[in-house]
């Protein structure tokens, strides 16, 4: 079976796209390669994948592009293409979050209604919650981001969820909790704290250090995608997290172990649209798909530093 992989040069979608070469899938991968962050890095994360014969690469817009051709044969979609980034998406950008996580969605389920699709997998975002009243956050509770972005990635689930109801585009949406690990993208806190670490600098943190997240390494969220693929209840929606709820002052203290320096921190002011505080419930992840996270914080961060060494040296 054919599998279409948007965003396939980030972060998460060039770790699906080898996960589902070993899962015995082919694999398009669609990624326009937006100045976001450098494309050096974007390309080295598709080493594995360029020299794979059942991997081909397609870089193009999803605004732009003609899916007649590239959806021949493809049966399941898993969505992650986006404009990321919850600071960077005030004022003038936010024309770019609604062109690269809106309207390119729509396009995206336009494209599809009407053809046999098995599973269209979106990657939603725990931005979509904004300041909860509900904790731990549950999928059928309020959703009131307080970033553009989150906006933005909550309009996307929801043209998701009508080209379900109207469609029966067979969807599937993940809300994705603070995704850590190898590649994780350099505008996010673990990479630059690293890289400060690396080059003996000053770490810039913003607010007091107690606001916490529900930090969910890689391979459990590669776990959870192939889970959906597999046993996901098209319509629905589901929280991916993994398990560990950390002030960042303990992250950072974690990190500090890990490099064996001491870390040198600026502190900032709360940046706006920032949330406090994550937790997932992923009881219902646990009950439809079967997730289990299982990667210890410690570990994955080592595993994160081992990259950024090799990156960066």
């Amino acid at each position: 079976m054919k599998c279409l992989v948007t965003g396939v040069a980030g972060f998460i979608g060039s770790h699906l796209a080898e996960r589902l070469l070993q899962e015995g899938y082919e694999v398009i991968g669609l990624d326009c390669f937006t100045d976001f962050y450098p494309r050096w890095i974007k390309k080295r994360n598709l080493t594995f994948l360029e020299s794979k014969p059942h991997f081909q690469l397609v870089e193009n817009d999803l605004n732009q592009i003609n899916f007649n051709e590239i959806l021949d044969g493809v049966g399941f979609i898993f969505h992650l293409a986006a404009q990321a980034g919850v600071r960077t998406s005030w004022g003038e950008n936010f024309s770019e979050y609604v062109k690269h996580n809106v309207l390119a969605t729509q396009k995206l389920l336009e494209a599809v209604k009407g053809r046999k699709i098995e599973k269209f997998i979106f990657a939603s975002s725990s931005s979509v919650y904004g300041l909860s009243s509900t904790f731990p956050m549950v999928e059928n509770g309020p959703v009131q981001p307080i970033s553009p972005y989150g906006v933005t990635k909550l309009a996307a689930e929801q043209l998701c969820f009508l080209y379900f109801k109207n469609y029966n585009v067979p969807i599937i949406s993940l809300r994705f909790f603070t995704v850590y690990g190898p590649r994780q993208r350099p505008d996010m806190a673990f990479h630059k704290f690293f890289v400060a670490f690396l080059k003996k600098e000053i770490i810039p943190v913003y607010g007091d250090g107690h606001q916490t997240r529900d930090f969910t390494y890689i391979d459990d969220i590669i776990e959870a995608n192939i889970l959906a693929l597999k046993r996901g209840r098209v319509g629905e929606v589901y929280n991916i997290g993994g398990g560990h709820r950390k002030e960042l002052s303990e992250v950072i203290e974690l990190m500090e172990k890990i490099t064996g320096q001491k870390a040198r921190i600026r502190w900032l002011d709360p940046q706006k649209g920032d949330v406090v505080h994550t937790l997932a419930s992923i009881e219902k992840a646990k009950l439809d798909l079967g997730y289990n996270p299982r990667s210890d914080l410690e570990n994955g961060l080592r595993q994160q530093w081992l990259w950024i060494k090799q990156l960066y040296e």
